[in-house]
């Protein structure tokens, strides 16, 4: 793991205890809504969610799909761990999302919420969750991104630094770009606006 990476994985571990409060005012624009949003669309029995935090999401997934939930920060893992004690169908690794140790085409689906204002590299990151989903499989996102409005993205620059050097979260990713980068088609990319155009949710064929 490289010194940025290493960076922010240190920050992540050393909020974890209050994270969840942190997260509140994106709780209050009904994320929890969202969250079940999100596992409704998903496709097969395996599953990956990538960078699951405290384990929010992980609540809602039914007993028979087989979940795998990665996250570099082992405090955050831990919270979620707490959370889903008695899941028997939920596996918590720690793993970089830019660096997976799954083969090729492992999981029917792989989501993500809230993870990639936070990866270091994530196009880099984009590619593994494309090389780990099976062909023709489904990714599935709530992401949030720097707004395409000439004002708001300005202050979202020049804000930034703020959360990013807090806990390493970045609110000006170019999210629908990166995924662009990493390969995907944009044929294969549907997205809806959930807040203005900085939160979206995002919904991608892996078309390999």
């Amino acid at each position: 793991m490289n010194k940025k990476s290493q960076k922010i994985k240190n920050r992540y571990n050393r909020v974890s205890k209050v994270y969840d409060l942190l997260e509140k005012p994106m709780e209050a624009m009904s994320m929890s809504k969202w969250r079940r949003v999100l596992i409704r669309k998903v496709e097969g029995k395996k599953v990956l969610e990538v960078g699951v935090g405290t384990g929010k999401n992980l609540l809602y997934y039914p007993a028979d799909i087989d979940v795998t939930g990665i996250d570099f920060s082992k405090d955050m893992l831990e919270k979620a761990r707490a959370r889903v004690k008695n899941k028997k169908n939920i596996h918590l690794i720690e793993m970089d999302a830019q660096n997976m140790d799954f083969e090729d085409n492992t999981f029917d689906t792989v989501l993500t919420s809230c993870v990639f204002c936070s990866v270091p590299d994530p196009v880099e990151g984009l590619k593994e969750i494309r090389r780990v989903c099976k062909n023709n499989g489904k990714i599935i996102m709530l992401e949030h991104m720097r707004s395409k409005h000439k004002v708001v993205g300005k202050i979202m620059d020049l804000i930034n630094f703020i959360p990013l050097n807090i806990w390493g979260a970045n609110i000006n990713r170019k999210t629908m770009k990166n995924l662009q980068k990493a390969g995907f088609k944009t044929k294969d990319i549907k997205y809806k606006n959930i807040w203005t155009d900085i939160v979206k949710l995002i919904v991608i064929r892996n078309r390999k």
